[in-house]
């Protein structure tokens, strides 16, 4: 994968926020917190999704101004983000010697996103109505509803098939839930801690068993004036693109977004560039060799 698709991968799993994975814990510390009992020994899959999703749930917003994306081979960037559900958010980064660099967002009806150095010159959108059957979907394979968890909000649908929570060899518990996608039937393998309910890590399978998406949680903390929990870092990986990166979130704000920060969800216009419609049938990602090119 070329450099140019990498940073497109960063910017779709970094900026659509919410929940976590697994594959590679050696590189999130896990829990930093003291560790509140919520969970019963032995708990049943009901104690387990009222405890995960009544953390989740009661988180509307959240925001900060001090994350970090790290990805091997590029320099770091230092971002703000912004998150109001269900499809609100806003990622801004730059490089720690200054200026822009991405631009992600995500309002009711779209979402886009902008590079600087993105030869192109382009803002690229989609509506989300139509992402599914979108030319996006070569660019990224998972839906950025889907996506919208990878930071920290974990929930379960309770319409969903899951199967009992199982103790696993580490003592954490595993609860694994199939779910229909577009690209057929994927597992969701989810990783609790036994004694707080807080999600660790997720696994999505494909219909082929094979890893697509992992995400470990970890340095969670809990928020003084809500007392809902959030990890830290969280580190990301997509197996079949040999992609991972991993985000500091610092310290973020929840439930605390005014409504005078309407501006966050509109997408902006940048001088010099155009705006390319992910779902135009005309418009293809190719690329040549080692590079990358959307055309028209």
């Amino acid at each position: 994968m070329d450099g140019y698709r990498r940073l497109l991968w960063l910017l779709f799993l970094v900026s659509l926020t919410a929940a976590s994975g697994a594959s590679c814990p050696q590189m999130v510390r896990q829990i930093t917190t003291p560790r509140p009992r919520a969970l019963p020994p032995s708990p049943t899959l009901e104690q387990v999704i009222a405890v995960v999703n009544g953390n989740s749930s009661r988180i509307q917003s959240f925001a900060s101004n001090y994350a970090t994306i790290t990805v091997a081979g590029y320099p770091t960037l230092r971002a703000s983000l912004a998150m109001e559900r269900p499809r609100r958010f806003r990622l801004l980064a730059e490089t720690t010697l200054g200026g822009p660099e991405v631009d992600l967002g995500s309002n009711d009806e779209l979402f886009w996103f902008w590079m600087r150095h993105d030869p192109q010159k382009a803002v690229y959108y989609c509506r989300h109505d139509q992402f599914a059957q979108s030319n996006a979907r070569q660019l990224v394979p998972i839906a950025p509803a889907d996506l919208a968890e990878a930071l920290g909000l974990a929930e379960f649908d309770p319409s969903l098939p899951h199967q009992a929570p199982v103790t696993r060899s580490d003592g954490r518990l595993e609860v694994r839930t199939i779910r229909e996608t577009d690209l057929g039937p994927s597992t969701r393998v989810t990783v609790i801690d036994p004694v707080t309910g807080w999600v660790l890590e997720q696994q999505t399978l494909d219909a082929a068993g094979q890893l697509v998406l992992s995400v470990v949680a970890g340095e969670h903390r809990i928020d003084p004036l809500s007392g809902l929990v959030m990890p830290k870092v969280v580190s990301i990986q997509c197996p079949p693109t040999r992609f991972a990166m991993t985000v500091n979130l610092g310290n973020v704000e929840i439930n605390t977004l005014s409504a005078d920060r309407a501006t966050l969800w509109v997408m902006p216009p940048y001088p010099g560039t155009t705006r390319v419609d992910l779902a135009d049938p005309n418009v293809r990602f190719s690329q040549t060799g080692r590079s990358s090119r959307f055309s028209r």
